[in-house]
């Protein structure tokens, strides 16, 4: 299955290598084409030239109106059979409506956000969440193993992305708990890295504190996962369940904080940076 890669950002450029690799990548589009040098295969400057060149096309941009546009292009020329797989964090409205759109087309459109970081991007672990026809994921499974160490088909239309949702508000908790813990582990004048490394074992161990605890506690906040790319997360997280009348009081706490870290100009950190705030909360 020839396999064509629409967007090579932070993810999306590990995703197209672990492609290459796997012998699945046949070409690739990107807005900024010095990245798209580095792949010995067919290079476009247009979405819908790829589209109209492959069996399978990847998408993995950062916002809503982007995955929009993207499948409205490649309506213009994708062949009829294919399967259009988004691996973007959007909502599920908009997932659903490039599946509309796509199935005008006699075209399969299968919404599988991510999970894992950059880390899990570059290893080919990331875990995926897909929502659309389960035959069409079935056929798609190959290409998608060369990204992803766990592929879970959710239902119809929308509910990977509905599922992302949930993951994207879970891990708000977690930045909370983790954060407000080591800021309070550090007032006490703990030994971060001892603290760390005993309390990862145990039954309030998880990646984030791991993964994050000791860079945080060293005031360092390399993405990772771009604070200002989870608020944007979360603000969807935020409509979904205002149309459901629910109420997210963590999640708004976590946009409220991000808020005034990008403010700050800290937008760009990794998510760890919501530690600056609960460090300088100390009375």
């Amino acid at each position: 299955m020839k396999a064509g890669m629409i967007g090579l950002g932070a993810m999306g450029l590990s995703m197209a290598r672990n492609l290459a690799k796997a012998g699945f990548l046949t070409a690739v589009y990107n807005r900024t084409a010095a990245k798209m040098a580095e792949f010995n295969v067919m290079i476009f400057d247009q979405p819908e030239a790829l589209a109209a060149e492959v069996d399978i096309v990847l998408i993995c941009v950062t916002a809503d109106q982007a995955v929009l546009e993207i499948v409205g292009a490649i309506a213009k020329t994708i062949k009829p059979g294919s399967i259009v797989v988004d691996m973007s964090t959007v909502s599920c409205e908009t997932a659903k409506k490039a599946a509309a759109c796509l199935a005008k087309k006699q075209v399969v459109f299968l919404d599988a956000p991510v999970s894992g970081g950059v880390e899990g991007a570059k290893n080919g672990t990331l875990a995926m969440m897909v929502g659309g026809d389960a035959d069409a994921l079935e056929k798609a499974r190959p290409v998608l193993e060369a990204m992803a160490a766990r592929i879970i088909h959710i239902g119809g239309n929308g509910s990977g992305q509905a599922t992302k949702a949930v993951n994207q508000i879970m891990c708000a908790g977690i930045n909370q708990a983790v954060t407000e813990a080591l800021a309070f582990a550090q007032a006490q004048g703990l030994p971060m890295a001892k603290v760390i490394d005993a309390i990862s074992g145990g039954a309030a161990g998880n990646w984030f504190l791991e993964h994050r605890g000791l860079t945080m506690t060293d005031g360092k906040f390399a993405p990772g996962f771009k604070l200002a790319l989870h608020y944007k997360d979360l603000k969807i997280c935020q409509e979904m369940a205002a149309q459901k009348g629910f109420s997210t009081p963590l999640t708004d706490m976590t946009v409220t904080d991000y808020e005034q870290l990008m403010a700050d100009g800290f937008g760009d950190e990794d998510i760890s940076a919501l530690y600056r705030l609960k460090k300088h909360s100390q009375i």
